[in-house]
């Protein structure tokens, strides 16, 4: 390899020879390493020119603190150093399990900057840690050290280009392979069997054809094994154990051995020396490596060179800013199946693989069942430097009641991007409501051949949000009564000392106390202190019981809250915020002021993680929280879009969607979500469907609850150019925060030819960025390329997202905006109850919030009977309700109760997902 050195070594071994000279020929393992390393910068440069910034990562892993260890770790971080590797040293203290170890281990592998792993032997802690167990957990990729059963296997059966050779029997061929000398047909000895020097040793000789001999320190007859080798490695861990006399004539000597012997001639009193005699072996040796000086430094030479070696197959594999995913392109089967049985066919993936392939640590996933994990929110924090992806909100027209498929158009989009044009793509969709669900629609996330999978667990068996959040709600609503019931049985000092109860002799107040105390403007934090005046102030909620909070309410306000909190702390002052009652001075009581706010958020910590699931063709789903369109947002967690957007990357594409009709529930993404997330969205893509433009275009009335009428399956152009106004409305609506739109039309066999060029014609007349048929309830991604394709060229669009009033103007004027511009209201009218109430709240301090329109979804004003385009009508409002904590004020409208809408006939009758199965 490098053959001018090479050269000069075989001319003086011959000069040796001709004059009958027996001094070897001396290997230097300084020079050779050198030059090693001198190559190894060269090939990183090539790969910063390759990929600007990268840098080939080393990490050494230390348990303990011993001062050899220290040493060797110095010297290879020092090599690393001087060709540009970016090495780091973690040192874990002697305290350290072998679980603990292990995560660390995991998590360096799983680190896509570090491209090898050296765990320095020996491990220094007073725990019992397996050091097989530890050494095989380094990944095989990583394994830089050569140690792993793997590598150690694939060498012993010589496929040794797919595998690490361990770092010192490596650098013994480098210096082999410096003498000249060549290995095959030779007669090897190796001295010594570990595995880190030996046994690997012998392997290596073998497969590069010498004939070897392994002995050790019990061989018999070691001298005369010793004096037939031409080649000559020793490892044995003894001292000057090889004499000089027993070495062949010529041989090459390779001594790995490094010991200390007293030498009081040494400023230290000891002496560095080999496992051979230096002094006669070089008598009779043709080339010999010295101690110090030989192996050591080819050693840490060839860990930096199997860095290297690992960092350019990371960069053979590695496509910036793309996932490796395996994707699942199903071939649809006619006649269709059903939801459940589409399910089945597509088994899914491991979680955990999963997870993995878009890039998230095995730390940061919490397996739930094998199909379904939660993501710790340190993900988030660990991305959060990284660039957003690009961001599409699905909404739709003003549906039947069946709905028109924008959880089905979402993840076909989705799929599409990803599956088929590997483009990293996520979908961000809602939970199922079991209690709403149970109806017509049924209660998969998607549908058909884009859906999410498996159906049984997405739908049947609880994430846990629920639960928690009725318990959560229960707390609450327990707590008010309680602290009601005991302000009237007990004194002012027997309530006290329940709130600050007496603990080894001490009371102490409470986070959420002290800021009650705050708000009374006592500045007072010791209770020893308090007057009996200030005790009355701090003990007595003195609840309007006339004010007091329902248990459904406050499940919306807790399941909103979950779902725009950008974070835990964000969650906790959110919860801190959450109004239950006025007290008699007209005051909000506020869930801090029963003490209960840090409860809740313990409670519900968990339920802020998102829950990864992918769809039938494998791409990933972040299926979380599920707010209400008709009393909250009605749009996924704002955690779940923010994490999904670092993970795709800059080139990547998110899709969420939004609850209802654009008038609602992409109002309320914008003007809500979207100011509490910070996230400007890219492109809008609008779901219409033929049937339901012919609704809003012929007979007016709608039979909730049942199957649609014949006449909107039929052609009927008429009714249908007529229903495009309504289409041109939400395209408007959509249009009014300044961003592309693309009306997606989602394709029902009944539809002719005709009607389908129709809509896409007069959604451009409108002002559509796109129209484009979508077929992927039927095929899949492939269904929806078309869509895809307009979308990524939608998103090169500037963005132009503009919010559509000001928070800071009166409430009442927001109310009136939203109105007019989304439901073509000619104004609203305010009850004596919703003014008294918005004074109220404006009092407290609470006009500034967003505006929540609780209206019907059946229709663009608040009468669901009305479709098409209504005008000149005045929206009422009817009452307004304070979600402080999750943000918004609530206006009720008078159409959304449930109890004036026609029952749905359950979906589970005759559905074999809901039947007995063995």
């Amino acid at each position: 390899m490098f053959s001018a050195t090479a050269t000069m070594l075989r001319r003086g071994a011959w000069r040796n020879r001709d004059s009958h000279c027996t001094v070897a020929t001396i290997v230097s393992g300084k020079k050779t390493s050198q030059h090693v390393k001198e190559r190894l910068k060269k090939e990183i440069a090539e790969m910063k020119n390759q990929l600007p910034g990268f840098r080939p990562g080393l990490v050494v892993l230390q348990v303990g603190d011993r001062d050899d260890s220290n040493l060797y770790i110095s010297m290879k971080l020092k090599a690393a150093a001087e060709i540009e590797i970016n090495a780091n040293h973690i040192r874990l203290p002697k305290t350290v399990t072998e679980d603990e170890v292990l995560r660390c281990i995991v998590a360096v592998n799983e680190n896509p900057e570090v491209h090898g792993l050296i765990v320095q032997l020996p491990l220094d802690s007073i725990n019992a840690i397996d050091t097989e167990k530890v050494t095989n957990a380094v990944a095989l990729e990583k394994d830089v050290d050569g140690l792993t059963s793997i590598n150690a296997g694939k060498l012993s059966r010589g496929d040794l280009g797919s595998c690490f050779i361990p770092c010192t029997p490596n650098g013994c061929m480098e210096l082999i392979s410096q003498t000249g000398v060549s290995v095959s047909g030779k007669n090897a000895v190796v001295i010594g069997r570990s595995k880190i020097v030996g046994a690997p040793m012998h392997d290596l000789l073998l497969w590069n054809h010498a004939t070897v001999t392994t002995c050790h320190s019990k061989t018999i007859d070691l001298a005369e094994k010793v004096g037939r080798a031409d080649i000559l490695v020793v490892g044995a861990g003894k001292a000057e154990m090889v004499k000089g006399e027993w070495v062949k004539e010529g041989a090459v000597v390779i001594d790995c051995g490094i010991n200390h012997i007293p030498d009081s001639s040494k400023p230290s009193g000891i002496r560095v020396v080999g496992d051979v005699h230096y002094s006669s072996a070089k008598e009779r040796a043709g080339f010999i490596t010295p101690v110090p000086g030989g192996v050591g430094p080819m050693t840490v030479a060839m860990l930096m060179k199997n860095t290297v070696e690992s960092a350019k197959r990371f960069l053979q594999k590695y496509r910036p800013g793309k996932w490796s995913i395996d994707y699942t392109k199903k071939k649809p089967q006619r006649p269709q199946p059903s939801d459940f049985a589409i399910s089945c066919s597509c088994p899914s993936k491991p979680v955990g693989q999963l997870a993995r392939e878009v890039g998230l640590f095995s730390e940061e996933v919490v397996p739930y069942g094998r199909s379904r994990a939660k993501i710790r929110l340190d993900a988030l924090k660990r991305m959060e430097k990284q660039p957003n992806g690009k961001y599409v909100v699905v909404t739709g027209i003003t549906s039947t009641p069946e709905g028109e498929g924008k959880q089905t158009t979402a993840l076909g989009l989705v799929q599409a991007l990803g599956a088929h044009l590997e483009i990293n793509s996520f979908a961000c969709v809602r939970e199922p409501s079991l209690i709403s669900c149970f109806g017509v629609k049924g209660v998969a996330v998607g549908g058909g051949y884009s859906q999410v999978i498996p159906l049984e667990e997405v739908s049947l068996q609880p994430s846990g949000h629920s639960e928690v959040i009725c318990t959560a709600s229960r707390l609450v609503m327990d707590s008010i009564k309680a602290h009601a019931h005991f302000e009237t049985k007990l004194s002012e000092k027997a309530l006290f000392d329940l709130l600050v109860p007496l603990r080894d002799g001490q009371r102490s107040v409470s986070t959420a106390q002290l800021n009650r105390l705050k708000k009374l403007a006592i500045e007072k934090s010791d209770p020893l202190t308090f007057t009996k005046t200030e005790i009355r102030s701090f003990v007595q909620l003195d609840i309007d019981p006339d004010t007091t909070t329902d248990c459904v309410s406050l499940e919306n306000e807790i399941m909103a809250v979950l779902s725009l909190s950008s974070s835990e702390e964000d969650m906790q002052k959110r919860l801190t915020k959450i109004v239950v009652a006025t007290n008699r001075s007209g005051d909000p009581v506020t869930t801090e002021d029963l003490d209960v706010s840090g409860t809740l958020a313990m409670l519900l910590k968990d339920a802020l993680q998102p829950i990864l699931m992918q769809t039938v063709e494998g791409t990933p789903v972040f299926v979380h929280t599920s707010p209400l369109a008709d009393f909250a947002h009605g749009s996924a967690s704002i955690l779940a879009d923010k994490m999904a957007l670092k993970m795709v990357g800059p080139d990547g594409f998110v899709v969420t969607e939004t609850g209802h009709g654009a008038d609602i529930g992409l109002e309320k993404f914008f003007n809500i979500k979207c100011r509490y997330s910070d996230l400007q969205p890219d492109v809008v893509v609008m779901v219409t469907t033929i049937r339901s433009l012919k609704m809003h275009g012929g007979d007016h009335t709608v039979q909730t609850g049942l199957p649609l009428r014949k006449e909107y399956l039929q052609e009927n152009l008429k009714h249908l150019e007529t229903g495009c106004c309504h289409l041109r409305k939400q395209v408007e609506n959509a249009q009014a925060f300044g961003l592309p739109v693309i009306v997606a039309v989602n394709k029902f066999s009944s539809d002719t030819d005709a009607e389908l060029q129709l809509v896409c014609s007069q959604a451009r007349q409108a002002g559509a960025f796109e129209a484009v048929q979508c077929t992927n309830w039927s095929e899949g991604g492939a269904g929806a390329l078309n869509l895809a394709g307009a979308v990524q060229r939608a998103a090169q669009q500037p963005n132009l997202f503009k919010f559509l009033y000001d928070p800071q103007i009166p409430a009442v004027d927001k109310l009136r905006i939203v109105a007019k511009r989304m439901y073509s209201a000619k104004d609203i009218e305010l009850s004596p109850k919703a003014v008294e109430k918005l004074a109220l709240y404006t009092k407290q301090g609470f006009g500034n919030l967003p505006v929540c329109v609780a209206k019907t979804h059946l229709s663009l004003s608040n009468d669901p009977m009305l479709k098409g385009v209504p005008t000149d009508f005045i929206l009422p409002i009817t009452d307004i309700n304070v979600n402080a904590g999750a943000g918004f004020l609530c206006s009720l409208t008078g159409s959304t109760n449930t109890e004036v809408d026609d029952p749905m006939w359950p979906c589970f009758h005759g559905n074999n997902l809901y039947s007995d199965r063995k």
